[in-house]
């Protein structure tokens, strides 16, 4: 990819960031008296079908579409993007493997946006053709299906997925040319241990589990977390803040609510400086994660406003916004 197509990709992000939400539209948000008012907002924003269809849960998913539209019209090599859709496949994998094993059909759980839809990775697992997964995905899919089958422990079964997942994530990361992608990579292992930890203390895991829950990455020793995690909450908070994450230690203390915010806007913090720069892929990919947060952003606050909860809740909630 030489620079001129750098530059036109970017100059065509750039445009589009403009109509990002912002911090001032978060506040008009908040300033509507119900999800009707919230979505007539994000109607006259442009969100949805263009019909002015009031289905919060299809106006978001349509946003989800157009942002993958976008990338697929401007990006020249969409291979690099395949590890933003790591999560969906590995849930698509889980989902297929749970219902396979225990013969209930379940509707709505599966993902078509990535690179083996729902419908094709059921029909692998139906079939155990775990040869036809990339990479070692294969050995992932055959180990969860057979310890689902076998123990029946369905916990066991998201741990073996949900860390592959993980190392595939990572592993992407490390082979990428891409700053960002590197620093996409590590942020997301890295958080998702932590959150490991938290959510392990809270139901008092074993330091076994954690062990075998957490993925190895450069920025947090999962031996050193999951030891402070068996010794409880205070434990965690002293850990944290001998790290480069050691803001997540004050908000463990302030709330879960905090916790789980401060996790998403670690992202943020991540991807920002791609604001800068206009010759590489980098804002193409901060402008997927953005969309993705600000998304996210907006389902809680129409859950909020649908579930008439107070502005206070709402508020401790919301994700800083990349522009």
């Amino acid at each position: 990819m030489n620079d001129l197509e750098y530059t036109y990709a970017v100059a065509r992000i750039r445009a589009l960031e403009t109509s990002l939400i912002s911090s001032t539209d978060i506040e008009r948000l908040m300033a509507c008296q119900d999800e009707e008012q919230c979505l007539q907002f994000l109607s006259e924003k442009g969100w949805g079908d263009g019909t002015g269809s009031m289905d919060a849960s299809a106006m978001l998913t349509r946003e989800e579409e157009k942002t993958w539209e976008v990338i697929d019209d401007v990006a020249p090599d969409l291979s690099v993007f395949d590890v933003l859709s790591y999560p969906k496949l590995y849930h698509n994998l889980k989902a297929a493997i749970k219902e396979v094993c225990t013969e209930m059909e379940n509707k709505n759980i599966f993902y078509d946006d990535c690179a083996i839809p729902g419908k094709e990775m059921l029909q692998i697992v139906q079939n155990k053709e775990f040869s036809r997964l990339p990479g070692r995905m294969g050995e992932t899919a055959q180990e969860a299906y057979e310890t689902l089958l076998h123990t029946r422990d369905g916990q066991l079964c998201d741990v073996i997925v949900d860390r592959a997942a993980l190392e595939s994530i990572y592993e992407a990361g490390q082979k990428a040319e891409d700053e960002i992608i590197r620093n996409y990579a590590e942020s997301t292992v890295a958080i998702a241990d932590i959150k490991i930890a938290v959510r392990s203390q809270k139901t008092a895991k074993s330091l076994d589990f954690m062990k075998r829950a957490m993925a190895p990455c450069q920025s947090i020793n999962v031996d050193q977390l999951a030891k402070a995690a068996a010794g409880g909450m205070d434990a965690i908070r002293e850990y944290l803040l001998g790290t480069t994450y050691a803001e997540g230690a004050q908000a463990l203390e302030d709330s879960p609510s905090a916790f789980e915010r401060w996790c998403d806007n670690r992202m943020m913090e991540t991807i920002r400086p791609q604001k800068y720069n206009s010759f590489s892929v980098g804002p193409l990919v901060a402008y997927v994660l953005a969309r993705e947060n600000e998304i996210k952003t907006v389902r809680i606050i129409l859950t909020g406003k649908q579930n008439d909860f107070p502005d206070e809740a709402i508020r401790e909630r919301i994700r800083e916004m990349y522009v």
